[in-house]
C-alpha cells in the first residue's frame, strides 16, 4: 500500500496505468532494431508506449485495492482517504468519456464496457472506504453510482445478442467481461450475466481455452488469454458450476512450465505459449481462481 500510495500520489489527472518497480512514470516504448527478437519475433520493444493511454480502469483497480486493505484491517492512512477522495472526484468528472480499453487498444478510443464497470467500481469503493466520502458528498455519490449502473446495463447490453458487449454500439464480445461478477457490478447469476457468459463460452473458446475477443478483431496468430480462461471459471464457480470450473483450471494448471511459469497466452495449434513470459496477470489469476475453488469466491468490495 505504501508503494502505491507513493506512486500514485499526486493529481488524479496525472496518474498513469503503469509504473517501473521503483515506482518511476517514465517508460517510453522504442525499438531496439538490431536485435532479431526470439525465432525472429520482430520488432524488438523496450518500455511500453500504453505508459501513456487513457485506462479508466485503473482507478477502479486503486480504490479497490485501498478499499480492500482498508476492509482486511490494514487501517487506511488519512494519505490514503484523501487520495480515495481525490480519485472519485476525478472520476466523477470523466468516465463519460471514452479510453483505450484494459487491453491497450493503439485504435481510437472507445466507450469500453469493463472501462466503465470500473469507473463504477471507483466509485462503489470509494463510498465503502470509512471517511472517504462524508456529508452531502455521500449523497451525491451514491446518487452518481446508481446513474453509472444504469446506463451501463442500458447501453452496454445487446437485448438482441442477450449479453453485454465490448463497447457500447457494438455487437462483439469481449473476455473482460467475464470481471463484471468478480467485482460485484452484477451477480454471476443474474441473466444478464447469464447470457454473457454463456456467448462467451459459444464464441470465445479455442482448445479448451478463452480468447480475449472476437478472432476476426485482432491478429489470428494471437492465442488463448491464460487469464481469460480463470476468468471463466471464476465465473463457472459463482454460478456453483463447480466440476466445469475445477475442470478448466486444471486445464489451466496443466500449461505451465517445468517450473512452474506461465506466458501470457497459449497458441492451442502448435500447443506452445507466447507472448509476454512470464506473465504476471496469468500468475494473479490463477492464484484467484485456486483459493476460490477451495473456499468463498471472490468477495472484492465486501460483497
Amino acid at each position: 500500500i505504501a508503494w502505491l500510495l507513493r506512486a500514485v500520489g499526486g493529481l488524479p489527472d496525472k496518474m498513469r496505468i503503469v509504473y517501473r518497480l521503483d515506482g518511476a512514470r517514465r517508460l517510453e516504448e522504442w525499438e531496439v532494431p538490431w536485435l532479431p527478437g526470439y525465432e525472429g519475433s520482430r520488432p524488438v520493444r523496450v518500455g511500453n508506449a500504453a505508459a501513456g493511454q487513457r485506462q479508466l480502469d485503473v482507478y477502479g483497480e486503486v480504490l479497490d485495492t485501498l478499499q480492500m486493505a482498508d476492509h482486511s484491517g490494514l487501517h487506511s492512512s488519512a494519505h490514503a482517504i484523501e487520495l480515495a477522495r481525490k480519485l472519485a472526484e476525478h472520476v466523477a468528472m470523466i468516465w463519460r468519456e471514452p479510453d483505450q480499453g484494459m487491453w491497450e487498444s493503439r485504435d481510437a478510443p472507445q466507450h469500453y464496457v469493463y472501462s466503465k464497470c470500473m469507473a463504477w467500481v471507483a466509485i462503489d469503493r470509494a463510498l465503502k472506504l470509512p471517511g472517504a466520502l462524508i456529508g452531502d458528498a455521500r449523497a451525491r455519490f451514491e446518487t452518481l453510482r446508481a446513474g453509472m449502473h444504469r446506463e451501463i446495463c442500458e447501453l452496454g447490453f445487446d437485448v438482441q445478442r442477450g449479453s453485454f458487449v465490448q463497447h457500447y454500439g457494438s455487437n462483439q464480445l469481449d473476455a473482460s467481461l467475464l470481471l463484471l461478477p468478480l467485482v460485484g457490478f452484477l451477480p454471476a447469476n443474474d441473466p444478464r450475466m447469464v447470457g454473457t457468459i454463456a456467448a462467451i463460452e459459444r464464441e470465445l473458446i479455442a482448445g479448451g481455452l478463452v480468447r480475449r475477443q472476437n478472432a476476426s478483431q485482432h491478429d489470428a496468430e494471437e492465442g488463448a488469454f491464460i487469464a481469460c480462461s480463470c476468468w471463466l471459471a471464476d465465473c463457472m464457480a459463482l454460478q456453483g458450476r463447480w466440476a466445469q470450473a475445477r475442470e478448466l483450471f486444471e486445464r489451466v494448471l496443466a500449461l505451465q512450465n517445468d517450473v512452474g511459469l506461465l506466458a501470457e497466452e497459449f497458441h492451442v495449434p502448435s500447443g506452445r505459449m507466447i507472448g509476454n513470459f512470464p506473465q504476471a496477470l496469468s500468475h494473479l489469476a490463477l492464484v484467484n481462481t485456486a483459493l476460490g475453488l477451495c473456499g468463498p469466491v471472490m468477495q472484492r468490495g465486501g460483497g
